[in-house]
This record gives structure tokens, sequence and C-alpha cells, in this order.
């Protein structure tokens, strides 16, 4: 039987585990970045101290790649009094875990591991097997040249120990990295240009387009004339992230025809969609919408038409909006929950706060009235309700909390219909995820695609699971993540 003292473990638990998918310490529509990262920095630091083996854990969890970086940046400097047992565990989530962060993410951890002086033997050895696994130190050299020359020097690293950099490749790699200016040519195409870049402005249009962005500063040169020039060498997704800020300056040299949008992540196309034009969404619908659904067709797989009937209430309210730093996050999130909700139901209906019926469409605005449409939800009798919402309930304020618990309490008391809050926004000032009800499971959302896994962790989340059970759902976790090939961020 789970004690009291259990519950409140598993409620620990859960709330880090929200907030570390939710939270990127930016700033929310009700809170300010300080309060987020306030708020974040006491739940790592709680965690870490009570519950050390479910904090390193959580890395299976669908965190985002702040928290994860941060996790793996606690543990580092904290390992001293750890098991042997534990401190092989961790070095394998940690392993793992930074092969599917970005790159930037990752040198920025190299950083802040050098900033905090964590120089322990795990720490130099996990440093050297992902610059090991690298699969262009090239481009990495020119990219991100200080602060790889840091985790070289950090990690004890002799550079031709790096594969593929004997001989003089290891030698030019060295010199880029610690004495450019008195090596004089490389014979490495991409280390020539580089080199030329630093004074011949038409090196810099030879360059890939991350790596002359910073150039063209130095260059002078104006915005239109580098993304006239630089856009042969963008990629396809560099293209349609700046299509629009090319058009406000001028340069029509960056155009895309928007034939490889499908193959986007649903969320980024999501967020990419919502910032097209009303006049050009409606002018590519056939497009947009074929391409959501082939990318949310993507993450379902073979559960695509799998769910039974599905109802839900996608939040469009004003405060969808997002912030300065997550412009319209909250309503990103709920279009590409649409869509992979869509995909998983054999019978959906979705229920936009605003009461529009087009989701490409979607803007933010009006008032969050979630009671009346959760009760439109529930008319069906769907075997499945999802609420993509921030939770704050206004319209009238706490009308959502009372429909759920009639709802639970006399109409429906053996839960043939399921409901799960799914929540974008980390509330500060709460330290979670604001709820509906407390009778209904609510989990944070960072990305669109942890929906089904995020639907199925919900049942954890009505503070009615003690953690014994939680435990033992994450060790299954680690030992399926673990077990799995490791994904390697470009």
């Amino acid at each position: 039987m789970e004690t009291v003292a259990d519950l409140a473990a598993a409620e620990d638990v859960l709330l880090f585990v929200n907030a570390a998918i939710a939270s990127t310490g930016q700033r929310e529509f009700h809170s300010d970045v300080d309060a987020q990262r306030w708020s974040l920095e006491f739940l790592h630091e709680y965690m870490l101290v009570n519950y050390r083996d479910l904090y390193a854990a959580t890395l299976t969890l669908s965190v985002n790649d702040r928290n994860a970086a941060t996790i793996i940046l606690r543990l580092l400097q904290t390992g001293r009094d750890v098991s042997p047992a534990q401190r092989a565990l961790e070095g394998r989530l940690i392993a793992k875990a930074l092969r599917a962060l970005p790159t930037n993410r990752v040198y920025r951890l190299f950083t802040a591991l050098r900033r905090e002086r964590v120089n322990n033997r795990r720490t130099r050895a996990i440093m050297r097997e992902w610059l090991s696994e690298r699969p262009d130190l090239t481009f990495d050299a020119i990219k991100y040249r200080s602060a790889f020359r840091d985790a070289v020097r950090h990690a004890h690293l002799r550079v031709d120990d790096l594969p593929h950099t004997s001989g003089d490749a290891a030698g030019e790699l060295a010199a880029v990295l610690f004495n450019w200016r008195s090596t004089g040519r490389f014979r490495t195409p991409q280390f020539e240009t580089w080199r030329r870049a630093h004074f011949d402005r038409r090196a810099v249009f030879e360059l890939p387009y991350t790596v002359a962005e910073g150039f063209a500063a130095k260059h002078r040169i104006t915005r239109v004339e580098f993304l006239e020039k630089i856009a042969p060498q963008m990629t396809r997704g560099e293209r349609l992230r700046l299509q629009r800020s090319a058009a406000r300056v001028g340069a029509t040299g960056v155009a895309s025809d928007f034939t490889d949008l499908s193959r986007m992540p649903l969320t980024r196309l999501a967020a990419f969609v919502l910032a097209l034009p009303v006049v050009v969404r409606e002018s590519r619908r056939a497009e947009l919408a074929g391409a959501l659904r082939a990318a949310a067709l993507r993450v379902v797989g073979p559960r695509a038409g799998t769910w039974g009937s599905v109802a839900a209430v996608l939040d469009d309210s004003y405060s969808s909006s997002g912030s300065s730093e997550k412009r319209r996050r909250p309503l990103v999130v709920a279009l590409a929950s649409h869509f992979l909700l869509e995909a998983l139901a054999t019978e959906y209906r979705p229920l936009w706060l605003s009461g529009d019926v087009d989701p490409l469409m979607a803007r933010a605005r009006g008032v969050t009235a979630l009671g009346d449409r959760i009760l439109d939800g529930l008319e069906s009798r769907p075997e499945l309700l999802i609420v993509v919402s921030d939770g704050w309930d206004n319209a009238p304020v706490g009308m959502a909390a009372a429909v759920l618990r009639v709802w639970e309490e006399r109409i429906d008391p053996a839960r043939s219909t399921t409901v799960a809050h799914l929540n974008p926004v980390f509330d500060a000032a709460g330290l979670q995820v604001r709820r509906l009800s407390p009778s209904t499971p609510t989990v944070g959302i960072r990305d669109a695609e942890n929906l089904p896994e995020l639907v199925a962790f919900a049942r954890f989340a009505t503070g009615r699971t003690g953690i014994a059970e939680l435990r033992a759902h994450i060790t299954a976790q680690v030992d399926r993540w673990l077990a799995e090939e490791a994904p390697c961020a470009a």
C-alpha cells in the first residue's frame, strides 16, 4: 500500500519532469524570464539532491534540450560520492543524450564545464568520446572554433588522436584551432576558404551559410547582398527559415518552392506555417496541409488510426501567442497536436476555443473558455479527450475544473472516457505546469512529436500513483532507451 510519503515523492518527480519538458527558462505569457529560471534551478537542485537516480533517468523522458544539458552538467559536477554502478549508468545516459542534442548545445555545455572547472576523469572521457564520433570535424573547426579548441584543451585531447585526423589532416586541424594566422595556405579546401574569408569578401560566399554569417559584419556586407549571394550555399531548411526576412529586406534569391516541407519535423513545420502571412497560407493551403499530415504520419508510423474516437480541445486564445522569446509556441504545439491526433484517431473531432474549423488559419485571440469546449468534447463520449492548453481557464474562471469534476464523479465514474491535459507552458509561480483539475492528469509538452508517449505517461500525473510504480516505469523506459540505437544530431 502506498503511503503519503510515497505519493509525495512521486509528485516531486512529476513536478520536475513536467517542468523539464515544458520550460526552457525563457519568458512566458504569464511569467518573466527570471521567474522561469529561478524555478527551474530550484527544481534541478531539489531533484539532484533527493532523487539522483531518477534525475539522471529523466534524460530518457523527452525533456527539452536546455534541461537535458543542465542535467548532464549537474551530474558531472557532483559524481564524487556516487556508486560505481550508478556512475556507469549515468555515463551511458549522458553519452546517448549528448548524441541527440544539437551540436551547438553540446559545445555550449562543454564551455560551461570548462567555466565551472569540472574536469574529472569521467567528464574528460565523455568529451573525448563525443568529439571522436563527430562526422565532420572540419566543419566543427570553422563553425565552433573557440568552443572546439577549448573542449580539446579541457579534455586533455591530442588532435591526432581524433578519427580521420592523422598526419597532415591533424596538423591542419590543430593549426586552425590554435595558430591559423601563422600557417599560410591550407590543403583542406574548407579550411583554405575559411582562411581567405578573413580578408577576402569574395570567399565569404563560398562558405556554408552559418559560417559565412559571422564574416558578413566583419566585411560590412549588407543584408541584401549577403542573402542574395549566399543563397546557393543554404540548406533547404535555411531557405525556408529565412525567406520571410529576406523578402523584408528585398532579397529575392532566397525564395523556396516549398517542395521539401514534408521532410521538416512536425512541430518545426507547424511553427513555419503559423509564421507565414495569412494570404500565403490560403494560397498554399493544399501544400501546407499535405506537408503537416505527412509529417504527422511519419511520427505515428504503425500507430496510425489505432486510438479509436478522439476529441481534442485546442487552445487558440490570446495567451497562446506566447512571449517575445517563444512567439506563438503554445499555438504551434496545438496546431502540431491537431494533425498528430488526426493521424492517430479512428474518429477525430477537433474543437478550437475560437470556434474556428480551419486549423491552417489559426491565430491567437480571445479568452480561454475551456469549460464550454470541454463540454462539447465530452458530449459525444469519445474514448479519449485531449486538452492542449496553458490551463489559464478564465471565461469563467474554474469552469473547466467544475465540468471535469462533475463528469468524473457523476456522469462517467467508470472512466470510459480518458481525459488528459497537455500543457506547453510552465507556471513558474506554482513550480508546475498549470492543472485544470486535481483529478485530471496534466503533463508538460514541448514538441507534439512526444504526444503519444506523454499521454501514456499521464496516468502517473493524478496524484494517486506512488513512487514505486513511477520508478518501475522510468526504469523500464531507461532500459528501452539505452537498447535503441542512439540518434546523432547534425
